[in-house]
């Protein structure tokens, strides 16, 4: 069991619980959604042509999110690509718990003020069952990458999976953890 508690999750506990709890008319704490993990994949179509890549980019996705990366393997050979069944083609990590609060805490209070020209975050990126997909173009957002070190610029996707029914529901819970969306 885990001693240390994140800022994120103290202010989910104490702010948004009572404030979604109030705007949903939910009889119960336990009926305010929650975010269950974070996953962030990259797609690497070139790494079916250069081994090293993979590495690369386990290595980065590693140290933003702070554990482990794993690759990611082709479903099926598609002779056009020269991509065989079962060639690592992309890194994943899903983030959970302390992991997951941490990561968010980083991507919405350091990462994102660094995007150029940051107007806010696509409010578009809702799945209908209440999960957000946002896109990264460039992984040197984070400042866990040393940019002389980066020997190709690649791009993530960031999933956040809550337990909310709606999107309507999981916009209200993204926006109080402190998610940066577009205004209108």
């Amino acid at each position: 069991m885990e001693t240390t508690t994140t800022r994120l999750r103290d202010k989910y506990k104490n702010e948004v619980v009572p404030n979604l709890q109030k705007a949903f008319n939910y009889k119960s704490p336990m009926q305010v959604p929650r975010l269950e993990k974070i996953c962030i994949n990259q797609g690497l179509g070139d790494a079916v042509s250069d081994k090293k890549l993979i590495e690369f980019a386990i290595n980065e996705m590693s140290s933003i999110t702070g554990q482990r990366a794993v690759a990611t393997k082709s479903k099926k050979a598609i002779s056009n690509f020269k991509l065989r069944e079962n060639m690592p083609i992309g890194v994943r990590v899903t983030l959970r718990k302390a992991n997951m609060y941490e990561f968010l805490d980083r991507l919405v209070a350091v990462a994102l003020p660094r995007v150029r020209d940051f107007k806010g975050i696509n409010p578009k990126g809702f799945d209908g069952r209440g999960n957000y997909t946002l896109g990264v173009t460039e992984q040197i957002i984070f400042p866990e990458i040393n940019i002389d070190k980066v020997n190709r610029i690649q791009g993530m996707d960031i999933t956040f999976v809550t337990s909310a029914k709606t999107d309507e529901e999981a916009f209200a819970l993204l926006k109080e953890l402190g998610l940066p969306f577009k205004t209108k």
